[in-house]
């Protein structure tokens, strides 16, 4: 059924007149015996027509299935009780009884959804289940006591036998289906709505206990008055069915946890008003079987707040004992884990700190509560704190992860994976939850091992892979200087190859001496080196290559002696994105360089 405001429905809305209707008409007419049963059986037929609907939903779950469909058992007895009524009343229309057909129809029907309601799962624990027995069982001996005082005693006493007999399992049935009615809405398993529930429960505890009360607040009501008070409870009733039918599909949304603590006060009520009535029924000294009934319930229901009271101490003893072992449990842990965690505030000031932060910080958890995050922080992480700050805020309860430097006691700073949460929402925490691993080690062999897949070994120059990225990019025409060491090899073979490490490692040296801001020195392999200039022209470059080749050719002191080697450069011009064509220009004209200098014609 497509979702419907009950306001707009024509059937509820059909109800309503209904029951507005038959005010006036059997105030008018008086006591219309078959008009009220005949409209009592069409009641009947649409309530059963309704909990079907109800029954066959698919949102509904199995064990609100069997409530359901008891229901349909129900309303379909009533069909057939009421409608014998009818029929009798259409043959004798003088006849005042009550079929015991109807009344055996009716009891068995509802009896039929009492034990259906007290087969339903309560959900929760062993515990919870019982106290809600104890909660739905003190409440409901309340309202029987009431009841009894007020209603039951006086009206049952005035009866012959046979109606004595069936007013009894009627008010027994109704008070059975209020137990159940308690069950389920205190449970919060009820597989109907609440405002559905509760209009039902004075429905159909209406149709039976209407008259007497009727009778024992405003006195006799006449006889269209009395038709009224026990018809207008079956017409509520209907509208009921009829709103939960339309509002079945609210049971597939999630339900609030819990019913707080607004239920938990009804059985303390029940006893407080009980206690009052017992004093009220006391109060002309006379002890009779109304007095003794009240008597009675007060004890009962004593008994039971009392029983309840017990179990729910034993509970928070067990629930105090456990509470400890998590505390001491959860204690141990914190001090013993190597993560560090902080609970910082909106403004970034440490309000916890674990005992963890002596051994990566350096400083004692008492010593940071109070202090400043920011403070503790590298200057350079201070925009990624920011920001991550402002991902934390808008995800609640999510981890953002993030990797940071904080400051050590002795100066330096460590590396920590870090783990942000904003637990502001829970008033157990109240503010952003950090858990933090030392990742010093791991963040300096990942340095290393980036500088080293960059960087050439021996001289700490950029290679090759580094100076192709650095043309990629550049955002302006660049130029190169391509330098190939002249004599070095001569070296290299006489001297060996540490000595000739150690010429590579001065001409590195030298180079970076010699480039300014922004400008690259690379080793490409061998005694081959590289300039990467960006933005600088060719006859800057022109230059520069002019001051390489004095630079590196001038006497080097290594292990007690003076090393010589020349410098042949190769200089190239143009855009960075070719930058294999730019190597390869300048690698031929160091080679021209080459020749000219050994006093060899260049080729072509």
């Amino acid at each position: 059924m497509p979702k419907r405001s009950g306001a707009t429905d024509p059937v509820l809305l059909g109800l309503v007149l209904l029951g507005v209707l038959i005010v006036p008409w059997f105030l008018r007419h008086g006591e219309q015996r078959t008009t009220s049963w005949a409209i009592q059986t069409g009641l009947d037929v649409a309530n059963t027509y309704f909990v079907w609907r109800i029954a066959t939903n698919p949102v509904m779950t199995p064990a609100g299935r069997r409530i359901w469909w008891a229901a349909v058992l129900a309303c379909a007895g009533c069909v057939v009780g009421d409608g014998y009524q009818t029929a009798l009343l259409l043959a004798n229309p003088a006849m005042t009884t009550i079929s015991a057909v109807q009344t055996g129809l009716v009891v068995a029907g509802m009896a039929t959804v009492v034990g259906a309601m007290l087969r339903h799962p309560l959900g929760g624990s062993g515990r919870q289940r019982l106290r809600l027995w104890f909660d739905a069982t003190t409440v409901l001996t309340g309202v029987a006591v009431f009841l009894w005082y007020f209603f039951l005693a006086t009206d049952l006493s005035g009866r012959q036998a046979t109606d004595r007999w069936a007013a009894s399992a009627t008010a027994v049935v109704m008070l059975l289906i209020t137990f159940g009615l308690l069950k389920l809405i205190l449970s919060g398993t009820a597989p109907f709505t609440r405002a559905a529930g509760i209009t039902a429960a004075i429905g159909v505890s209406g149709t039976g206990l209407a008259a007497p009360v009727a009778l024992g607040l405003f006195g006799d009501p006449g006889p269209g008055g009395g038709m009224l008070v026990q018809l207008l409870p079956c017409v509520l009733a209907s509208a009921a069915f009829r709103f939960q039918q339309l509002q079945v599909w609210r049971l597939a949304e999630p339900k609030p946890g819990g019913t707080g603590g607004q239920s938990s006060r009804l059985p303390y009520l029940a006893v407080v008003a009980t206690q009052i009535l017992l004093v009220v029924s006391l109060r002309d000294g006379r002890v009779d079987a109304r007095v003794w009934g009240v008597a009675i319930g007060a004890v009962v229901i004593t008994a039971l707040v009392l029983g309840r009271q017990v179990a729910a101490l034993r509970d928070n003893e067990r629930l105090l004992t456990e509470i400890d072992g998590q505390a001491e449990r959860f204690r141990a842990l914190v001090q013993n884990t190597t993560d560090v965690t902080l609970v910082i505030d909106r403004t970034a000031v440490i309000t916890y700190a674990s005992p963890a932060t002596l051994r990566v910080l350096g400083v004692p958890a008492e010593d940071l509560a109070g202090t400043s995050l920011h403070d503790r922080t590298h200057p350079d992480d201070r925009e990624l704190h920011a920001e991550q700050a402002r991902r934390i805020f808008a995800n609640p309860g999510t981890g953002i992860t993030m990797q940071t430097r904080w400051r050590h006691a002795d100066g330096s700073f460590r590396w920590l994976d870090l783990v942000g949460t904003d637990l502001g929402h829970n008033p157990n925490v109240g503010g952003i939850v950090l858990n933090g691993r030392d990742a010093t080690e791991a963040r300096a062999l990942h340095d290393e091992l980036s500088r080293q897949a960059t960087h050439d070994s021996l001289t700490g120059l950029a290679n090759r892979v580094l100076l192709h990225r650095r043309m990629e990019a550049a955002a302006q025409r660049v130029s190169i200087l391509l330098i190939d060491l002249d004599g070095f090899k001569e070296i290299n073979d006489r001297r060996g190859h540490h000595t000739g490490d150690l010429v590579l490692q001065e001409v590195a040296r030298r180079l970076n001496g010699i480039i300014g801001a922004g400008e690259l020195a690379a080793r490409l392999g061998g005694d081959e080196f590289a300039v990467l200039l960006p933005g600088t022209d060719a006859a800057a470059a022109e230059r520069l290559a002019e001051q390489v080749a004095a630079v590196v050719s001038e006497p080097m002191p290594i292990g007690g002696e003076l090393f010589r080697v020349g410098a042949s450069v190769g200089v190239a011009e143009g855009a960075p994105a070719d930058g294999d064509g730019l190597l390869r220009e300048a690698d031929a004209a160091m080679y021209r360089h080459k020749r000219e200098r050994k006093g060899q014609p260049a080729a072509n």
